[in-house]
């Protein structure tokens, strides 16, 4: 390995450094409660060393936003899925096996609410958006191939959907669900009632907007699966 090769695996190396003990602290303490010196600290470098790799605090949480909901993704096995509700359901589970498997980043993303807004690097997260509109046209499909009515409203069913799954993650996540209770049933019964009232053509109320979010309403939406 030469010379500029090692440069570069150890500058690669004390940047994943940054932004593991970032996410650390961001998620145990709050990101309000984070300082670039308390990062810095925690890797036992200079402040000035830190903002040779990022520019700002926020910056660093555009990194790690960016990770998570490249780690979000879409379901592995969701895009073999032939069928269009089957592959719907398996995408809004993905949902909740990140909340498990990934929980740092999960609450980093969709709990703080005081972390930067996603629209001060729009550009960077068009993924994301384009994502969101896959998964809606996922639910156009649905219509179309006689599953749910003629009458359902795309966008406004999958906010439903979103927010169901959302609510089971953050209720396991914050140790608010019953000693007796399985989260993964739960979140399964949800899934499936949700589903079983778009197929009988339940009268959604919320608007049926557009899944092309502006950039000022933009905040932290994964992968197809939200918007705040």
């Amino acid at each position: 390995m030469g010379i500029k090769e090692r440069q570069e695996r150890d500058r690669e190396a004390v940047r994943r450094g940054i932004l593991d003990a970032a996410r650390e602290l961001f998620v145990a303490e709050g990101y309000m409660n984070v300082s670039i010196r308390k990062i810095a600290e925690r890797i036992e470098y200079s402040p000035a060393a830190v903002y040779g790799y990022f520019e700002s605090k926020d910056d660093i949480f555009f990194a790690l936003a960016e990770e998570g909901f490249q780690l979000l993704g879409t379901a592995p096995d969701a895009a073999e899925a032939v069928d269009p509700l089957e592959r719907l359901r398996r995408g809004f589970w993905r949902l909740y096996e990140f909340s498990k498997e990934h929980p740092e980043y999960f609450a980093l993303m969709f709990i703080d609410r005081a972390v930067p807004r996603i629209s001060q690097e729009y550009e960077r997260f068009a993924f994301a958006r384009e994502t969101k509109a896959r998964v809606v046209n996922q639910v156009r499909a649905c219509v179309d191939a006689g599953v749910f009515p003629s009458s359902t409203k795309p966008f406004a069913a999958f906010r439903v959907l979103s927010m169901g799954m959302f609510g089971v993650s953050v209720m396991r996540l914050s140790g608010r669900t019953l000693p007796i209770e399985e989260a993964d049933a739960i979140a399964h019964d949800v899934l499936d009632t949700i589903i079983t009232g778009l197929r009988a053509g339940v009268d959604l109320q919320a608007a049926d907007t557009s899944c092309e979010v502006e950039p000022e309403e933009v905040r932290a939406s994964p992968p197809g699966l939200r918007s705040r």
